[in-house]
């Protein structure tokens, strides 16, 4: 097997420091994952799958990003490198598919930046409403690039709290809820606790069951973000240790915040008016009296957005870094500065955000739509390489002799699980082709793999030659 990536470059002007601990990997994971799908998407996810579908949605997808977490536990403590599962992906899969999963995931946070910062921009105008978007969106861009230019431990520690915000509020809604259900306080409206009679009044699956699979993919992208953990597997202090259990506390969190919330929304908000015009936690807010509701969900819902921006810039540049750092583009993109942070790499990722930052509003319905489109099957493909690696990783590493007993993290189920994983992910991903809202997606994303191995193949020849 291959040397950790610190051993790859002798300068150390291409060395990532290791300052990371279990508890900002555990943040930043949580940061990435928890945003504006939960906070406001997961109303049209009830709203076309319907309460207990929703929630079976939801279950399915926590056992998915279970799965796959448990792949790339594995992967990430026998090769602790930063970006990955684009080096898996190049070392067991072949470099072109490597370069594709780096250019896919590098370009899943690069558009999120556009977007994340377009939307702060809008929230604070609710409050400012004579300031133009753009100011606010300047302002918040000249922020996140300063936390993520000054050092990695600057960045994880504003991450744990920008994240604990959104925790808390999770954590406040399912507690308000729950008490809600069952009358321990009681609705405005003055109808009777509904309990979970919401959840089957019009039927198990008031749309079909089929509905359940075409919101799946919608789901696992509420849930991409987890995958974080591996891109700074690179920057943890002692990855034997930390990894293993920031993965294990991520995911248990996740399945209790998510699968908790959609079980209080569904229980609470008849499917019919859940849908994306309000967030489903300030129609709860609102239908318990708490004051202020709209204000304190905006004030949430902007930190969920920064947090994301945040993380998305910070994983962003690494893939980048990863990417120079194996060869795959100019080597150097990947030097570092005093603190340790690939701050070229992090200024090109910054170009791109604003980049698409202005294609979302001069070329929405064109430029902008082809980028998301391609960006939102990035994950969920990203997770079909991650468990592709993890079968050839094992075969390799039995086949060269050595024993599981030596693997300081195994996954269990070895090989089921990891097919497993292949394979409702591959579905994820082709089941949308049913969804004639989603189903352009797949027919963007197709043709820019096929050029991304085309762009490998022509640059990789040209290397050859020289």
């Amino acid at each position: 097997m291959p040397g950790s990536q610190s051993e790859t470059k002798s300068s150390s002007t291409h060395h990532l420091e290791r300052k990371m601990s279990s508890r900002h990997m555990i943040m930043l994971s949580l940061g990435g994952v928890i945003g504006t799908g939960l906070f406001l998407s997961s109303g049209y996810t009830i709203n076309q799958a319907g309460p207990f579908g929703t929630v079976l949605a939801y279950g399915m997808g926590a056992i998915i990003v279970y799965l796959v977490m448990m792949c790339l536990g594995e992967l990430s403590v026998a090769m602790p490198w930063t970006g990955s599962f684009h080096v898996y992906a190049t070392q067991f899969l072949g470099p072109g598919t490597g370069f594709t999963v780096a250019i896919l995931y590098w370009l899943t946070w690069t558009i999120a930046l556009g977007s994340e910062f377009t939307a702060s921009g809008i929230i604070m105008q609710q409050w400012f409403p004579d300031t133009p978007v753009w100011v606010w969106s300047a302002l918040f861009i000249v922020i996140i690039f300063a936390l993520n230019a000054v050092s990695v431990k600057i960045f994880a520690e504003t991450e744990s709290w920008l994240a604990l915000i959104k925790v808390v509020a999770i954590i406040a809604f399912i507690v308000l809820g729950a008490l809600t259900m069952f009358g321990a306080i009681p609705l405005q409206s003055g109808e009777p606790a509904p309990g979970f009679t919401h959840l089957f009044e019009d039927g198990l699956f008031p749309n079909g069951f089929g509905a359940v699979f075409t919101v799946m993919l919608a789901v696992n992208f509420a849930f991409s973000g987890t995958e974080l953990i591996g891109i700074a597997a690179g920057e943890a202090e002692n990855p034997e240790e930390t990894v293993p259990r920031a993965i294990r506390s991520t995911l248990w969190r996740l399945a209790v915040f998510f699968i908790g919330a959609i079980i209080v929304m569904a229980s609470l908000i008849p499917y019919k008016e859940a849908g994306v015009d309000a967030s489903p936690f300030v129609l709860l807010f609102e239908k318990i009296g708490i004051p202020f509701a709209a204000d304190i969900m905006n004030f949430v819902v902007l930190t969920a957005i920064l947090s994301a921006a945040n993380s998305g810039l910070y994983a962003s540049t690494r893939m980048l870094w990863s990417l120079s750092n194996e060869g795959m583009i100019p080597q150097r993109i990947s030097r570092v500065n005093k603190a340790g942070v690939p701050f070229l790499a992090m200024c090109i990722c910054m170009v791109g955000g604003l980049f698409s930052l202005l294609s979302s509003f001069i070329a929405a319905d064109t430029v902008y739509m082809v980028l998301v489109s391609i960006s939102g099957l990035a994950v969920v493909l990203v997770w079909v390489s991650i468990a592709a690696c993890h079968i050839v990783f094992r075969k390799r590493y039995l086949a060269e002799g050595k024993k599981l007993e030596d693997l300081k993290y195994r996954a269990p189920g070895y090989p089921y699980l990891s097919w497993v994983t292949l394979v409702v992910c591959a579905l994820s991903c082709v089941l949308i082709v049913f969804d004639p809202n989603q189903r352009p997606a797949l027919f963007y994303t197709v043709p820019f793999i096929a050029l991304c191995y085309l762009a490998h193949r022509v640059t990789s020849k040209r290397k050859k030659h020289l």
